[in-house]
């Protein structure tokens, strides 16, 4: 959590709180992000709020002045700027990362990939290089470096605004030195590892073009566009890595990516296809949703 640079008693940010609340409400806006903000940029707990306790406080530390609180939360209520990035904060697995308009924010969905890292990954691929390509806030590399424990971790981007979180996030949580960065695209900053890497893991852009600005007002008007188009059908990216990795993987290397509702089939027909991978497998997220297709290469002779 970032520091906080202003006081403010518990009856000011309980009036504020009310009227946020009300706000929200009549906004089709969940109250609950009143809280969820309040909980990251305020010295609160959730008891306190849900006694509202902090009502009597003299003064209460908070990240924002008011003024600028009630700001911020104006620009959610009428521009749908996302709370997460009122913060600059959001919760992915047990780590708070620092976010911003440059980054994607992080979803829960995401958190899945690193679980289904570690489950295929044998001991001998769980060491060595691992790439995290089109890292954006450094989300999957800190998961990875977190579980992934004898491994290095490569991750590539081609924002340098994007990577520039991504490095902040890793200083702040202590993974700066199990983490390499390179600007650049995909694999192309990472060829004179070509060949040594025991995995991949990746959440590209997946969104066909003409779906992109039919989403949500919060992700059309401020998430960056760039971490989103997939093209055409949502799967340019996923060819390319899928055409490109097994001249980066070693035999019984790990590829694994994100993708979007209705794609697992054909991300599985790329996949053989190429003739390069083998025991491919298509996982759901918690919604039941086909996200996650894992697959190694094979050592094909």
């Amino acid at each position: 959590m970032l520091k906080p640079n202003y006081k403010v008693s518990g009856l000011e940010l309980w009036l504020w709180r009310k009227t946020a609340i009300q706000a929200a409400i009549a906004a089709e806006i969940s109250p609950m992000e009143v809280d969820w903000l309040l909980l990251t940029i305020a010295n609160l707990d959730r008891l306190a709020l849900r006694l509202e306790s902090f009502k009597t406080w003299q003064e209460i530390p908070v990240q924002f002045s008011l003024t600028d609180l009630e700001q911020l939360w104006k620009r959610r209520l009428d521009d749908r700027l996302p709370v997460q990035y009122i913060a600059g904060m959001t919760a992915w697995r047990k780590f708070q990362l620092t976010v911003s308009n440059a980054v994607l924010i992080p979803r829960p969905e995401t958190e899945i990939l690193i679980d289904l890292a570690v489950a295929a990954a044998n001991d001998e691929v769980k060491t060595g290089h691992w790439a995290d390509l089109g890292t954006g806030s450094g989300a999957i590399s800190i998961g990875l470096a977190e579980v992934l424990t004898d491994a290095m971790i490569h991750a590539v981007d081609i924002s340098p605004a994007a990577l520039a979180v991504a490095e902040t996030n890793a200083e702040n949580l202590g993974f700066r030195e199990r983490i390499q960065f390179y600007q650049g695209s995909w694999w192309q900053p990472l060829e004179s590892l070509k060949g040594q890497f025991s995995g991949m893991v990746s959440n590209p852009p997946y969104i066909p073009s003409d779906t992109v600005l039919t989403l949500q007002p919060e992700v059309v008007k401020h998430e960056p566009h760039l971490a989103l188009d997939g093209g055409k059908d949502g799967l340019d990216y996923i060819r390319h890595l899928i055409n490109v990795s097994p001249d980066y993987l070693r035999p019984g290397g790990l590829w694994l990516i994100e993708m979007m509702a209705g794609q697992a089939e054909m991300v599985r027909e790329l996949l053989v296809s190429n003739g390069n991978y083998g025991n491919i497998s298509i996982h759901a997220d918690l919604a039941g949703i086909e996200r996650f297709a894992v697959a190694y290469k094979e050592n094909i002779v």
